[in-house]
């Protein structure tokens, strides 16, 4: 009979050998808690996304269409972008009846938003925008992430 041959490991070795796994085990479990909190501090930072929402009546379908392309130009070389819901179906669900045209742009600060309704680019439409729409309301939506 073959027999295998076997470690002898003495008590203190053997109290040497688990305080290394248990030493492993809590540097695994600190470095995960640590990189966790690291991620959740990098995603604090970030800036939430601000949103306009613009609630217009057509006066000139055919101007609002033509104007609608260049504010969307407009909007896009100062950073926004716009969800092309100007044309689209509005459906109220709840509350007083909706406006016939919402339009929705996406902003990376508040502070983007604000300078373009501000910007010349902005008020060189102003004519063209109240001949084509008038606005029954616009205002900013912060996105809370």
């Amino acid at each position: 009979m073959i027999s295998t041959p076997r470690m002898l490991v003495f008590g203190g070795e053997w109290e040497d050998i688990m305080k290394t796994r248990y030493t492993v085990v809590l540097s695994m479990i600190a470095g995960a808690a640590l990189g966790g909190a690291a991620i959740q501090g990098l995603h604090a930072q970030a800036k939430p996304k601000i949103y306009t929402v613009s609630e217009l009546e057509a006066l000139d379908a055919q101007a609002a269409a033509d104007v609608a392309k260049r504010i969307w130009v407009a909007q896009e070389s100062a950073g926004g972008r716009n969800f092309r819901t100007g044309g689209g179906k509005v459906v109220g669900l709840e509350g007083p009846p909706p406006p016939k045209r919402v339009g929705i742009t996406e902003w990376d600060s508040l502070e983007k938003a604000e300078a373009f309704y501000k910007s010349k680019a902005w008020n060189d439409l102003t004519p063209d925008r109240e001949k084509a729409v008038k606005t029954i309301r616009r205002y900013a939506v912060e996105a809370m992430n």
